[in-house]
């Protein structure tokens, strides 16, 4: 018996070669951390740059903090003190309307013009008295208190059995304290002991 004939179809298929599987893909690899390499001396020298100036900003702002209130108190010190003579000029005026009233009247209404000034003056004082004590400013005590050269600067001498001798018996000028040191001394007289005069 003959063979039968063999399918074309497969005849083919056998003779095609199996295709190749494609490879697994596989994961790049990371690549491997260089080793640090030894800071250089321009480095060095810049981190020690960067060192010392954060250094000297800190002591700086320190000197700031700790030098602020003394420039506040010396420009307060320099404003009270242009303030001083202004009021010392008003508080003259003041003085001079009280104790002339009378002669200042020029006029039928003159008592009255006068009373308005004197009224006008003690409302300045007032605002001048509340700005000195909220900023700590006081007056300094003079007439029967023991001379102090810290507080008083003596224009002159009274010989006087009244009041022990050092004793200040006359104010010339006011003076003033801010914060417990002086602003300006209070110009003053003090007392003397009298002299036994010859022959008595």
């Amino acid at each position: 018996m003959s063979n039968p004939k063999a399918n074309p179809k497969e005849s083919h298929a056998k003779k095609r070669a199996p295709e190749e599987q494609p490879a697994p893909e596989q994961e790049p690899k990371a690549p491997e951390a260089a080793a640090p390499s030894a800071p250089s001396d321009k480095e060095k020298e810049l981190f020690d740059q960067i060192l010392r100036l954060k250094a000297d900003f800190e002591n700086y702002r320190k000197r700031v903090d700790r030098d602020k209130p003394s420039w506040e108190r010396h420009g307060k010190v320099q404003l009270l003190g242009k303030l001083l003579p202004l009021y010392d000029v008003l508080l003259s005026a003041h003085e001079q309307a009280v104790r002339h009233g009378e002669t200042l009247a020029k006029a039928d209404d003159g008592q009255k013009t006068v009373s308005e000034l004197v009224r006008g003056l003690e409302l300045i004082f007032k605002e001048f008295t509340k700005l000195f004590e909220s900023e700590g400013v006081k007056v300094v005590e003079t007439v029967g208190k023991p001379f102090d050269f810290n507080l008083h600067e003596v224009l002159g001498q009274v010989e006087t059995d009244a009041h022990p001798e050092g004793t200040v018996v006359e104010e010339l000028a006011r003076g003033y304290t801010l914060d417990g040191a002086v602003l300006r001394p209070a110009k003053v007289r003090i007392a003397k002991k009298k002299t036994l005069e010859e022959g008595s």
